[in-house]
């Protein structure tokens, strides 16, 4: 079975999506962690952000393992490095890149093949897989979604305020909703659930509600 988690920027989708995994004993598969991977190749490397062409041969040169325990790149843990602010403000360039996401996509098919597996990131019911069994569309309000990135990057040991944050948030959406390729909008067949105000726990009862409902074949 595969069951995509998609939504925007901070709406919970890794932290939601590797918990129901394990609540269901399925693999777990960041594919946002593939594009700020890349995206770090890119940096590393030192591409012209400008010629697309350039980031696209790295990502098929580099080699990318996302497993449950983290992502690898080149066999170095970079779990933790994906995440920095530099990172965010650059993985648009792999994530606008057709030929980027062409090749993520055909690697997060090769991935999901082997057995059941939670798929999160922004076009997964879409775009990735759109036949997926169940399909979840996570949604929250812009400052719940900064005060927890705000939360994020405090615990990474990067000060900064709230407001910068929240218009990072902010300039994220539009470009998810604008992207040329892969924007951001629920599947047709989505369930859309808001995570406002909800604990992580009541998310995932939520959530597994859903599951079960489509393994039963009724209708939500």
């Amino acid at each position: 079975m595969i069951i995509t988690i998609d939504g925007p920027a901070g709406a919970g989708k890794s932290t939601i999506a590797r918990l129901l995994a394990e609540r269901l004993g399925f693999r777990f598969l960041d594919t946002g962690a593939m594009y700020r991977a890349v995206a770090l190749a890119g940096m590393r490397g030192g591409v012209d952000w400008e010629r697309p062409e350039q980031l696209a041969e790295l990502a098929r040169t580099v080699d990318l393992v996302v497993s449950d325990e983290g992502v690898c790149l080149d066999g170095e843990d970079v779990s933790e490095a994906i995440r920095s602010s530099q990172v965010t403000a650059v993985t648009r360039f792999a994530a606008d890149n057709l030929l980027v996401r062409e090749h993520l996509v055909r690697l997060q098919r090769a991935m999901a093949a082997a057995g059941d597996v939670v798929t999160e990131g922004r076009d997964q019911g879409t775009v990735a897989f759109p036949d997926a069994q169940c399909k979840i569309f996570l949604t929250a309000g812009a400052e719940e979604r900064a005060r927890r990135r705000l939360g994020d990057l405090h615990a990474q040991g990067e000060m900064k305020a709230m407001k910068e944050v929240l218009a990072d948030i902010n300039r994220r959406d539009r470009q998810d909703r604008t992207r040329p390729v892969g924007a951001l909008r629920p599947a047709a067949d989505a369930v859309e659930i808001s995570t406002d105000g909800l604990s992580l726990d009541e998310v995932v009862a939520r959530v597994l509600e859903v599951v079960q409902q489509k393994r039963s074949g009724r209708k939500h």
